[in-house]
């Protein structure tokens, strides 16, 4: 089974063109460290909770849309590899700022259980 690196964020509304463009110059350098894939998806239906919501876990502003990604890996040492080359690859800092403030941004590994298809029974 794979590893998921997951990602949750608050991205001003008017950052999105260039949150997408900040994404897609970060593939390459994932897959250069053995990402199988990897999803950007901007809110559309992401209500407040009473107790527990995506809007509070990253303290969600007014103008502000969450962002849940992901990315597959073939295995957690693969996620650890390229989580560690951030501190040393220049490709890294060459991408310049994040368009949010990743100071509010969730993140954790997961181990998958369960990967089923639509075209499964």
């Amino acid at each position: 089974m794979t590893y998921i690196s997951g990602f949750v964020a608050a991205v001003p509304a008017g950052n999105k063109a260039e949150y997408v463009e900040h994404a897609k110059k970060s593939w390459p350098i994932f897959k250069k460290y053995g990402a199988l894939r990897m999803v950007e998806t901007w809110g559309d239906e992401v209500p407040d909770g009473k107790v527990t919501s995506f809007p509070m876990a990253v303290k969600l502003t007014d103008g502000e849309t969450v962002v849940f990604s992901w990315i597959e890996w073939p295995d957690k040492a693969a996620s650890d590899a390229c989580m560690s080359s951030m501190q040393t690859d220049p490709e890294w800092e060459a991408l310049g700022d994040m368009p949010f403030d990743g100071k509010r941004m969730i993140f954790g590994g997961f181990e998958a259980l369960l990967d089923c298809s639509a075209g499964e029974a």
